[in-house]
């Protein structure tokens, strides 16, 4: 009988990261699903491990950060993290240390988040600091890196954020637009890029980068 895999989520507070967990619980193929976090999130599933950690400083808890796969749905937001500083902390430095935890400990799969217009070279920040962190990923040279980048992320979030909830509002209207090369511009829910994330972890891709429009027709093969 094959052992059954553990997998490390780190992010689970948020609503793709959350999804992810649910899908990983009643998902047979996995025994243990370690999270990673600076507060509890609550689980009780016998399958869930709870790890309250800094989660600026993941290098100090190599020891428990051993899985068969890493998912990385960690980011935050402007609004959220103003200090341009504590943003590349977040939105850099976590997914890199965790992919370096991958490189010092064997894990051979890390499927993280980015975002569409991810560009090292960009003079938009959030788009610069995506992109950096995705070449810092994929030049360790894990065996299997995918790195996710939807459109805007749609879903119900408990804090008010009426920027992007205009914004959103505006992306529904416009999605029938979007066809062809267009469609990864469409907005995109939460639980398509956790599925897309699942689905990666266990299959082959042809690029370690996947586009909205790819995340969505990667998810529908789960259906």
């Amino acid at each position: 009988m094959k052992a059954l895999k553990t997998a490390i989520v780190l992010g689970a507070t948020g609503l793709t990261g959350g999804l992810l967990v649910e899908l990983l619980i009643a998902d047979q193929r996995y025994g243990t699903i370690k999270l990673f976090s600076r507060s509890s999130i609550g689980y009780t599933h016998p399958k869930v491990k709870e790890y309250l950690v800094s989660m600026l400083e993941l290098q100090h808890y190599q020891t428990d950060f051993v899985s068969d796969e890493v998912f990385c749905c960690i980011g935050t937001t402007k609004a959220k993290t103003p200090d341009r500083d504590r943003y590349e902390q977040i939105d850099y430095g976590i997914p890199v240390q965790a992919a370096q935890l991958c490189k010092q400990n064997g894990i051979g799969t890390f499927v993280v988040v980015s975002a569409l217009g991810a560009n090292a070279k960009s003079a938009v920040f959030y788009n610069q600091i995506k992109g950096r962190m995705e070449e810092a990923v994929l030049g360790l040279g894990l065996a299997k890196t995918y790195i996710l980048q939807p459109s805007l992320i749609g879903g119900k979030r408990n804090e008010k954020r009426i920027g992007e909830w205009l914004a959103k509002r505006v992306m529904k209207a416009l999605n029938p637009i979007f066809v062809g090369s267009l469609k990864k511009y469409r907005s995109i829910h939460p639980a398509t890029i956790a599925k897309a994330m699942l689905w990666l972890a266990n299959h082959r891709f042809e690029s370690p980068k996947v586009s909205s429009d790819k995340i969505k027709a990667i998810a529908e093969k789960t259906l």
